[in-house]
């Protein structure tokens, strides 16, 4: 399995239309901390633009670096529980085309679960944690 190289799939796929979920706890800071952020919030849904109350398709904080092919997130540091935790499976990397795999890690999707769980081990809670992104898409 490769490192990241932000290609931005998985936001895009993820990060827009109603596809992440955010904890009270999570929207409660951002309305003490970041206001710029928590004004993408209503009744507990994320990404809903100010403007239209209208849930965005993409999220609104991923930008596409100029000149290449790479996205970053300008919240990254303050972004959503559910983003820090993806991947959490190789079958969600398959579906979106992650470009973290390698064609060894579809021959041993055991083996290749196994290093993404390394890989992601610092940001993840204990692997007996009932986390509202352990089995979501």
């Amino acid at each position: 399995m490769r490192d990241c190289n932000q290609c931005g799939k998985c936001c895009t796929h993820y990060g827009g239309g109603g596809g992440l979920s955010v904890s009270a706890d999570e929207i409660a800071l951002w309305q003490e901390h970041r206001p710029d952020i928590a004004r993408y919030v209503r009744d507990g849904e994320i990404w809903i633009s100010p403007v239209t109350g209208k849930q965005m398709d993409r999220c609104p904080w991923l930008r596409k670096r100029p000149g290449q092919a790479k996205y970053g997130c300008r919240i990254y540091t303050d972004r959503p529980e559910e983003c820090r935790h993806y991947p959490v499976t190789v079958d969600q990397m398959v579906r979106i085309d992650c470009e973290m795999l390698q064609p060894g890690d579809l021959r041993s999707t055991r083996r290749a679960q196994n290093a993404l769980d390394r890989l992601m081990a610092d940001s993840r809670p204990p692997s007996g944690s009932n986390a509202p992104w352990r089995g979501r898409d």
